[in-house]
Order: structure tokens, then sequence, then C-alpha cells
């Protein structure tokens, strides 16, 4: 008797908040305050502001301390320390049981290894590629280097936009090009006078072409041999083995 009474009683309940907005309403904010606001206490609110200000201006002495003018592109090396120090430093900003020394002293310890690998990699090589990588060459006159392409992760569209975002038309424009350990490409330029036909890497002018219906030359579009006639019986490119070409073209840099 007395579950059913108790039954009956929830099951009025629930009807009532289902019927009733305003209890309802006040049951979803009774939550929300119990997210966002339960057990604040105003005089930690301030420790907090004050935390979060002596982290912030002990983060940017660490960097400045590190030696960084300024951050573009970081190598995996420089990420994990970022990744290192961004708990020590966000915790203690909010967490009341967390000292301030304690990342103080995390910071002394990264920043510390951080110099030592630096020195070492100064000294070695070796040391220097395996923490860092090495520099990728992409483009070799005027093609797409093959030989290293299982070495870097970039697709060939990324490798595209490196190189118009460096003013780029076609690769008959390009002497060399590499791809540095920070994932930022550096390109020497042929003269104008040098300049010659090559794959162009705008989307307008980077379209497949039946070789048989129009004229050469024709670059690959896969690594950027440019030929004046291709085999229509065998139209592979004799560089990659790859078939599919666009028209080459050789303007001037701007």
């Amino acid at each position: 008797m007395l579950a059913r009474l108790s039954a009956l009683n929830l099951t009025d309940n629930s009807t009532i908040v289902q019927t009733n907005p305003v209890i309802a309403c006040s049951c979803i904010m009774i939550n929300l305050e119990k997210v966002f606001a339960d057990g604040i206490e105003t005089r930690f609110l301030l420790e907090i502001g004050l935390r979060s200000v002596i982290m912030f201006l002990l983060i940017l002495t660490i960097l400045r301390l590190s030696g960084r003018r300024g951050v573009r592109q970081l190598t995996l090396f420089e990420v994990a320390i970022i990744i290192g120090l961004g708990s020590a430093a966000g915790d203690p900003m909010f967490q009341e049981d967390i000292p301030i020394f304690h990342s103080v002293v995390v910071f002394i310890c990264v920043i510390a290894v951080y110099k030592a690998i630096t020195w070492i990699t100064s000294k070695s090589e070796a040391v220097a590629q395996l923490l860092e990588g090495k520099v990728l060459p992409v483009v070799k006159d005027g093609m797409f280097d093959i030989k290293h392409e299982k070495d870097n992760t970039f697709s060939r569209m990324e490798f595209f936009s490196e190189l118009r975002n460096l003013q780029v038309e076609h690769l008959g424009q390009v002497k060399e090009g590499v791809l540095e350990v920070d994932g930022t490409m550096s390109v020497l330029f042929y003269s104008d006078e040098e300049t010659k036909y090559g794959l162009p890497l705008f989307p307008s002018s980077y379209k497949p072409i039946d070789v048989t219906a129009n004229e050469g030359p024709f670059a690959c579009m896969y690594c950027g041999k440019v030929l004046t006639q291709v085999d229509y019986d065998s139209p592979q490119c004799p560089r990659c083995k790859r078939t599919n070409w666009t028209k080459a073209v050789n303007n001037k840099r701007v």
C-alpha cells in the first residue's frame, strides 16, 4: 500500500512539473546554478584573478628567457614544451590546493631541459634531426622531387598551396624548393631569362587535357616533367609513370 502511494506521489509530482512551466524552469535554473556557481566564494574569485595575472606574467617571462622572439610555426620539440608548460600554468590559476611555487619549479625544470637539449642539438646534427626532423627537398630544377616523397606527410595539394603563397605561378619559375623543419617553404627562383615551361599551380590552369587534341609542351600533373610531345599510344610520364597531363606554361614572375 505504501509503495503504491509513493509511486502515486512521484507520478503526481512529475505531472505537476510537466504541466507547470514555472516549476520546470525553476528546476532548470537550479541545475544551471549548480553547474556554474556551486560553492563559489567571493574571496577565491579574487584569488583566481590574482593567480591568473601572476601566471600570465610568469609565462611571458619564461618564453622571453627561452630566447624565442615570436612564433610562426613551431617544431615538434617546441610544441612538446608548450604542452608541458600548459598544465603547469593553467592548473594553479583556479585550483586552490596547488601553490604557484609548484608551477615555478616545473617552469625552471622544463626551461633547463630546453636549454640543455638546444645546446646538444647545436653540437650534434644527428640529435637535431632526431628531435626536429630534417629539411626535405620539394622542387628541383622545375619539377617535384619524387625521390623523397615518402619521407614527409604533406600532400601534393599542400605543396601547391605553399608555393602559391610565395607567388609561384608554375614550377618552371622554381630552381629549388625545400620544406623547412618548422613546416615553412623556402624557394630559390630562376631569373626571368632562365624561366622555363613548368607545371601550373593555380586551379584555373591545373586541369587535365587530351594530349591528342592539344599542342605541347605538356606538363605531368604529378611530378611536373615537361615534354614537347607525348606518345599518344603510351602517354605515361617517363619520370613517374603517371598518365595525366596538362598544358605547360612559361610566364615570367610578376
